[in-house]
């Protein structure tokens, strides 16, 4: 955040809305509690006391309506697509997803024998930031919410057109 202190004691800080939104935002990301496989264990790990994302302002909600960041954790398949899909239009602007392991990147080792899997997510919704790993640990996740807030500390909400704008797959289809 770009910003000029007066004085040291009480004084008076000058910045632009744009980077107060920006820091307020990147400060206090609601991720869904939403997990659908064994990626969705090591989800779990990255909240508990050795990991502590509670730190970087990261507080799980159990409502889409309420969050801000939809982390897909786990093999999507084609049946469970349509609910993502349901889950993210739920969710209030601005929103951002993390693809969280190799199911959910690419389809991992399931879709090229398996007729149910989606080959990655981002098929379904865009995609901001990608998890490698199967699964991945929690520090990748950790990682990952890091490069969303720098991604979001470069976006402009008020007086035109945000920096990052997400376009959706041509792929994505209502009968997923």
């Amino acid at each position: 955040m770009s910003s000029d202190l007066t004085s040291e004691n009480g004084g008076v800080i000058i910045t632009k809305v744009n980077d107060l939104l920006n820091w307020s935002r990147l400060s206090s990301l609601w991720p869904l509690s939403f997990g659908i496989a064994c990626c969705a264990i090591e989800f779990m790990g990255a909240f508990a006391s050795t990991y502590d994302l509670d730190r970087y302002g990261v507080f799980p909600r159990p409502s889409a309506r309420q969050a801000d960041v939809i982390i897909i954790a786990g093999t999507v398949t084609f049946k469970m697509a349509e609910r993502i899909k349901r889950l993210y239009e739920q969710m209030p602007e601005p929103k951002y997803v993390i693809s969280m392991g190799s199911c959910s990147n690419c389809g991992g080792p399931y879709w090229q024998h398996g007729y149910h899997v989606v080959k990655g997510v981002d098929r379904v919704i865009p995609v901001d930031v990608y998890v490698q790993g199967c699964p991945p640990r929690p520090e990748a996740l950790i990682g990952a919410i890091l490069e969303l807030q720098k991604k979001i500390e470069g976006e402009r909400l008020l007086g035109g057109v945000r920096k990052s704008e997400k376009t959706e797959s041509p792929e994505v289809k209502e009968s997923v």
